[in-house]
């Protein structure tokens, strides 16, 4: 397997819907989910967050436009604490946001928000239907009772899923063409991660609206795929090797360290997500209070 570099590198979701020239791409995809028909790319402000100095965090994809800033985040492996994600993401948007309109946020005047939408595509392998992720979902108890709610749209996206949404957007039918070809490349082909990206490459349709890019990036393209699926193997090892010791026990001593193992899980997904996103061991420790050694055997496990 290959090393993963510590660095933050984008996904390829990102790469395609998340740049500045790629806007048309990213408002075809907007009006796809929200059943809009803008027509004008311009009037999309990224806001994507490009640095990994507060906590870490780096979002997939955010923009503006009009009243609405929209969040979309891609998963190939399932997570259903998007909501706590996203609502960490959106709570530092709107901190830049206020401070780059200049409103006060302890002044008299009510202050103007973009309207959050909230979305996760999702392209893994297990068979995820289309759902509503909630907040409240994360809450042990008393859920009903809580003054705080947030909902996260999730959509598969995967070939044979949403056609009518694929159909509006021919950008993320052809991405989702394209992750679905290196897939199954790479399981039955019988080749190399890379091997199957450069085959797919090679073997897309001249009438994609996104060969062209693909193809003039091929080098990330490839770094980025890696990097992914390094991480999604990574991730199933760990959900896998719960499994086993929890069919090990007893009934009762399972289902308790079946708790405790779901939460090991957790945590691991957690340290994944800031090491993938640039932060270092040492930051983890010192900031999110993972004990040295846990945080050091994810890591390890990522650079296997």
């Amino acid at each position: 397997m290959s090393e993963i570099n510590r660095e933050y590198k984008d996904r390829l979701f990102v790469f395609i819907f998340g740049r500045e020239e790629n806007k048309k791409w990213t408002l075809s995809l907007y009006n796809a989910v929200n059943g809009t028909d803008y027509t004008d790319e311009n009037a999309i402000e990224i806001t994507t967050m490009s640095d990994a100095v507060y906590m870490g965090m780096r979002n997939d994809v955010s923009f503006i436009i009009t009243e609405f800033i929209s969040l979309f985040e891609q998963q190939s492996t399932y997570n259903p604490n998007m909501p706590v994600r996203q609502l960490m993401y959106l709570g530092r948007l709107y901190d830049k946001y206020i401070d780059a309109t200049k409103q006060n946020l302890y002044g008299k005047r009510q202050i103007e928000l973009p309207v959050p939408k909230l979305v996760t595509f999702y392209n893994g392998k297990e068979d995820v239907p289309d759902k509503i992720l909630h907040l409240s979902d994360s809450f042990s108890k008393n859920a009903e009772l809580s003054d705080v709610e947030v909902n996260v749209r999730l959509i598969n996206i995967n070939l044979g899923n949403n056609k009518e949404l694929l159909e509006s957007c021919r950008p993320l039918k052809e991405y989702s063409w394209f992750v679905d070809s290196v897939r199954n490349k790479k399981y039955h082909g019988k080749m190399s991660l890379e091997e199957a990206v450069d085959c797919i490459l090679d073997e897309m349709p001249e009438d994609f609206s996104i060969r062209e890019f693909l193809i003039g990036n091929r080098a990330e393209v490839k770094n980025m795929c890696l990097t992914e699926y390094n991480e999604a193997e990574t991730m199933q090892m760990f959900k896998e090797e719960g499994r086993e010791e929890g069919r090990a026990e007893g009934l009762e001593e399972g289902h308790t360290k079946g708790l405790a193992e779901g939460r090991e899980i957790r945590d691991r997904e957690k340290i994944t997500d800031m090491l993938r996103r640039g932060k270092t061991v040492d930051e983890i420790v010192e900031f999110c209070g993972y004990p040295c050694e846990q945080v050091r055997k994810v890591a390890d496990a990522l650079e296997a």
